[in-house]
């Protein structure tokens, strides 16, 4: 038997043993969606990590949306009533942040190999473009020369640092992401002197990290070296947006990131920050952090079979919809995601099985050797930590099985 990670502490069962999310039974919300597979978002949950992190993080620091981590419009939606921003990828995603309300001069769009009709979009609705190369720069001071608008542009910065024991570095070494420090102060001197209206920089060190004194770290690093690159350029930032960084403990043995410490480090760091940094305003940019415990993948066991004397529980969903918990999605090794026996949650183990999708591929794995109570056709298997990177990063059309449904309770 191979151990699963930690459950989040939202859920419980009712007294006929069946799951609840957000005071509904697991079945009734099935029932209710029409079919499984389903994606289950508790907005409540959304709210309590928002207002945790708001008590937690010094007075007037901005709390920025990734939307990749979850840009389904109902859940987006309720995500930006409880924000200060939206960071966009794409203009698909920026279509979708300007259709929550949110007011354009709170969007920011960062990303590699944005395409001319796209920065050509952003600079028309005054989206932030957070610049990526000198040559970004260069098409969005034509575009807007061409259209008459003066275009708002942030430089993503690439630091020579990244954010130890992240799950994905995203700064460091050579990378695709952002212009290398030591050439920053130049393309901001140029960005002043076209007359676009900047915004100051992005730096994004990683992500994915359960090490508070790890992220508080980077966190000083990423304030020093905004400070550091405005001196050399000559020119104060309005913004900087540091990053994100916040893990949540998906596997066997993690535990959750100390938000408390990360925020008194945080306080401590911007009291200390340089004078040319006196009236910039600061943000944190998290995506899954909001969004991944608040989700549920409810599938449902359509055989359950016996080959060599191990169990497989064969049900309608599978990595198609959550790559992630198929341990397909960035990680190295195989672990389990936290996974129950939904209609006997909290149930004794009875039974170690596998947890596979419909498709035709050993890689089509939910749960690997994982102890639950009996399971049988037609019960329901709960997959948790499903509300970020599920759906959208999962190739959906993969043999052409039907796309999962989505609810949104408590919105």
């Amino acid at each position: 038997m191979k151990p699963t990670g930690p459950i989040p502490p939202y859920f419980a069962a009712d007294a006929d043993g069946m799951l609840m999310i957000g005071g509904n039974r697991a079945d009734a919300l099935v029932e209710q969606a029409g079919d499984t597979p389903l994606f289950v978002y508790d907005l409540d949950i959304v709210r309590q990590h928002v207002a945790r992190l708001r008590a937690a993080m010094p007075d007037g620091l901005a709390l920025h949306y990734a939307i990749k981590a979850n840009p389904w419009a109902p859940l987006l939606a309720g995500v930006a009533e409880l924000v200060d921003g939206l960071d966009v990828a794409s203009q698909g995603e920026m279509e979708h942040a300007l259709a929550t309300g949110m007011a354009a001069s709170a969007i920011s769009f960062a990303g590699p190999g944005k395409r001319d009709r796209e920065l050509a979009a952003a600079i028309a609705a005054g989206i932030t473009i957070n610049a990526e190369s000198e040559g970004e720069v260069a098409r969005a001071l034509a575009i807007g020369d061409r259209c008459g608008v003066r275009p708002r542009l942030a430089v993503r910065v690439n630091p020579s640092f990244d954010l130890k024991g992240s799950g994905m570095k995203m700064g460091g070494g050579a990378k695709p992401f952002g212009v290398d420090a030591q050439r920053v102060p130049a393309l901001v001197r140029t960005v002043v002197a076209a007359g676009a209206d900047w915004r100051g920089f992005h730096i994004f060190a990683g992500s994915q990290s359960l090490d508070a004194d790890a992220i508080a770290d980077t966190q000083a690093q990423t304030v020093a070296l905004a400070a550091e690159l405005a001196e050399a350029a000559g020119q104060a930032p309005p913004h900087v947006n540091i990053g994100g960084g916040l893990g949540v403990p998906y596997f066997p043995g993690d535990s959750a990131v100390d938000v408390d410490a990360i925020g008194a480090a945080l306080a401590r760091t911007l009291d200390r920050r340089a004078d040319i940094l006196a009236d910039t305003r600061f943000a944190i940019e998290l995506g899954r952090w909001f969004v991944a415990e608040a989700g549920v993948y409810l599938t449902r066991i359509v055989d359950r079979k016996i080959s060599h004397d191990a169990i497989f529980l064969i049900c309608d969903g599978g990595l198609h919809h959550q790559l992630a918990a198929s341990g397909n999605f960035g990680t190295v090794i195989r672990r389990n995601y936290p996974i129950a026996l939904a209609n006997r949650f909290g149930g004794d183990s009875a039974e170690t099985v596998s947890v596979v999708g419909p498709l035709c591929t050993p890689l089509d794995r939910l749960g690997d050797n994982v102890g639950l109570p009996r399971g049988d056709v037609g019960d329901l298997i709960a997959v948790f930590l499903a509300g970020a990177y599920g759906a959208t990063a999962s190739p959906t059309a993969f043999l052409g099985h039907p796309a999962p449904r989505e609810l949104l309770v408590n919105g």
